[in-house]
Formats: structure tokens, C-alpha cells, sequence
């Protein structure tokens, strides 16, 4: 699902998880329980999009506090270290939406970063992913307070990619938040298939 094409995108945004690296908080749920009272499936339902994620990845609590919390949720036995090691070691990378970000770096398309994060998962990706470090420019919820999909943290982008309105292109892969850029006059598409995505990216960029 995609908007209505208007004119060619001046820049792209991307969401970060399931677009451009792939989010199994499984991974961290099964290498948890392991230093847990509770199971795997206990400890997921603490960190997986849970209400305290939600405070993580909102700004309103910090990364110790959120720690705090889960641990005394699910009797985690294991450090600090270990425990932000083991959460923010669930990410496996989308070669094709990845190296379609290089092209269009190569183009001299700016490319921007929009996405539900923290800073544990950030630090991850920064030092796993070099890809990461190539974009024109970031916007993350923990950092300007509110998660998409909020109006607070499209004007954000807005305010730093210097464009608004159908000057930008959205991929993410929830209907909800690109739902919310197309309010905001934004181009964009529901991302399912890197194919699929691609192509629609290329012929708006192309007009």
C-alpha cells in the first residue's frame, strides 16, 4: 500500500526495524530466560513491545531504569552489561533494503532515519552495521520524546531534513505510522517486500 504519486521525493526516510535490519526479540527472550526465573515466553512479554518498552523508547525512563524494572519482573541474575548486551543483540540485516540505501546514497539522494528505538539498540547497530553511519541525518523517539505514530516526531525529521510535505518519501513497515506521514502530505508506502518497495521508490524518485 502506498500514497497517491504527486511529484518526485527530494529525500527518503527509512524506518529501522524490519526495513532495513531485521527485530527478533526472541533472540534476547531465549538468551535471558536462561538467567531467569521466568521462561522465554515470560521474559518477552516484559521487553516485546511491552508498556515498559514503551517508557524506553518514549524518553521516559533511561536505560537503567528499564533495566531495573525487567530484572525485578523476571528475576534476571545476570549485570547490567549483560542484560543491555542480550537485549540489543536482535537484529539481522535486510541486504536488499540495505545496499538500495547505498544506491541511493550513491545518487546523492539524502536519506534520513525515523524510527521506535533506544539507546541500547542504537549502540548495537552502530557498531554491528557500518551501513548505519551513512545516513544523511537521524531522528529517534527516545531522543525527541515521543514514538511515531505522533505528529511530534514527523516534524522533527521535517525540522532536520529541511523538507516537509510530498518533498519527503516514507518507508515503514506499519500501516499506522505511514498512515501518519500521508496526513502530514508525505509520500510513502507500507513496507512488505524489498521488491516491491524498491520499485515504488525508484519510479516516484524517477516521477
Amino acid at each position: 500500500m502506498s500514497s497517491t504519486p504527486t511529484r518526485p521525493p527530494k529525500a527518503i526516510v527509512f524506518d529501522l526495524g524490519n526495513v532495513l535490519v531485521q527485530v527478533d526479540y526472541g533472540i534476547a527472550a531465549r538468551a535471558m530466560s536462561l538467567l531467569s526465573r521466568g521462561d522465554a515466553l515470560q521474559v518477552r512479554q516484559a521487553i516485546d513491545q511491552s508498556p515498559l518498552l514503551h517508557e524506553l523508547e518514549s524518553g521516559r525512563i533511561d536505560f537503567e531504569r528499564f533495566t531495573e524494572e525487567v530484572r525485578a519482573q523476571i528475576g534476571y541474575t545476570g549485570d547490567q552489561a549483560a542484560f543491555r548486551r542480550t537485549f540489543s543483540d536482535i537484529f539481522a540485516p535486510i541486504p536488499a533494503m540495505i545496499d538500495f540505501h547505498a544506491s541511493l546514497r550513491d545518487a546523492g539522494i539524502p536519506t534520513f532515519i525515523l524510527s521506535n528505538t533506544n539507546d541500547a539498540a542504537v549502540e548495537s547497530i552502530t557498531a554491528q552495521y557500518p551501513f548505519f553511519q551513512t545516513f544523511t541525518g537521524y531522528v529517534f523517539s527516545h531522543q525527541v520524546g515521543c514514538m511515531k505514530p505522533a505528529m511530534g516526531i514527523y516534524e522533527a525529521v521535517e525540522k532536520l531534513a529541511g523538507f516537509s510535505g510530498a518533498d519527503l518519501f516514507f518507508i515503514d513497515d506499519r500501516s499506522e505510522n505511514v498512515e501518519a506521514a500521508w496526513a502530514r502530505g508525505w509520500q510513502g508506502i507500507v513496507h512488505a517486500d524489498p521488491a516491491v518497495t524498491i520499485r515504488e521508490c525508484t519510479s516516484r524518485l524517477a516521477g
